[in-house]
C-alpha cells in the first residue's frame, strides 16, 4: 500500500477549505480509512466545517464497534452531520457551512467508498479512468436528464451548486460504492478544484506516468493551476498494491 495525499490552496482563493485524512493502518475496526473534504460557507467558516467533520468522522470510526464497512461510515457520517449542525446552531459566524465528503476504505482487496457532494473518486489503471462517485450537483444532474453535455457542463454558471452536503440539513444522504480492485488499480480522490481545472484524460495520463507517486500528485496539483487555479485543489493518490 503507497498512499500520498496534498492540498494547495490554488491561485485566486486566500484560504484553504479543503481538508483530507490518509491512514495506511487500522482505524477501529477497519483497516485503514481515507477522507478528502470540501467546506463551504462564510469566513472561515468552511475550512472548520471540512476539518471538524472529517475528525468527527474519524472519532466515530475509532469508536465503532460495527463489523460491515458501509455500516460503519454510514454512522460515522450521520454522527458528524448532527455535528456540524449542533455546532453552526450555536455559532452566528458558521451558520449555513457544510461540506463535500469522499471516504474510503479497502478490505481485501475490495474498495468501499462513501460519497457526498461533488468530490470525487476515480479508479485509473490500463483501462483508462472510471469516476466511481456520483457528483450531487445541479448541473450533474442536468447532464445526467441529458439537459446539458458533460463539454457544456464544465462551462456551466451553475456547475459549483451542489444538491448535497454533509451539514446541509437534519438528514445526510451519502451514497455508497462498492469495487473490487485489479492489481494495477490506482485510486484518486480529489476535490473540484483539481477536477474544475483538469479533464479526465489528462488527470488520467499523470497519474499512468512513470514517476513517483508525490511527483505525480504535484503535477495535477500543478496542471490545476497552469490552468487557472480558480479553486482549493486537494489530490490523494492510493496504490493499494503497490
Amino acid at each position: 500500500m503507497k498512499t500520498y495525499s496534498i492540498t494547495d490552496t490554488g491561485i485566486l482563493r486566500e484560504m484553504n477549505q479543503d481538508y483530507f485524512f490518509a491512514s495506511d493502518e487500522p482505524v477501529g475496526n477497519l483497516p485503514n480509512l481515507y477522507i478528502v473534504a470540501d467546506g463551504m460557507g462564510g469566513h472561515k467558516a468552511g475550512d472548520y466545517a471540512s476539518r471538524y467533520t472529517t475528525q468527527r468522522i474519524v472519532a466515530s470510526v475509532s469508536r465503532s464497534s460495527g463489523e460491515e464497512p458501509v455500516t460503519i461510515l454510514k454512522e460515522a457520517i450521520t454522527t458528524a452531520n448532527r455535528l456540524l449542525i449542533t455546532e453552526a446552531a450555536e455559532d452566528e459566524a458558521k451558520k449555513g457551512m457544510g461540506t463535500t465528503l469522499v471516504a474510503a476504505t479497502i478490505i481485501d482487496g475490495r474498495l468501499y467508498v462513501a460519497n457526498v457532494g461533488d468530490s470525487r473518486l476515480y479508479i485509473i489503471g490500463t483501462d483508462g479512468i472510471r469516476q466511481i462517485t456520483r457528483d450531487h450537483s445541479l448541473v450533474a444532474e442536468m447532464v445526467r436528464i441529458g439537459e446539458v453535455g458533460a463539454k457544456e457542463a464544465r462551462e456551466h454558471p451553475d456547475k459549483n451548486i451542489i444538491t448535497r452536503a454533509v451539514g446541509a440539513g437534519e438528514e445526510v444522504e451519502a451514497d455508497f460504492f462498492e469495487v473490487e480492485l485489479k492489481k494495477d488499480d490506482h485510486i484518486l480522490i480529489c476535490t473540484d478544484g483539481l477536477t474544475n481545472m483538469v479533464e479526465d484524460e489528462e488527470i488520467c495520463s499523470i497519474i499512468l506516468r512513470d514517476a513517483s507517486i508525490e511527483e505525480r500528485a504535484g503535477l495535477l496539483v500543478k496542471t490545476a493551476n497552469d490552468n487557472g487555479g480558480k479553486d482549493n485543489i486537494t489530490v490523494m493518490i492510493i496504490e493499494p498494491f503497490s
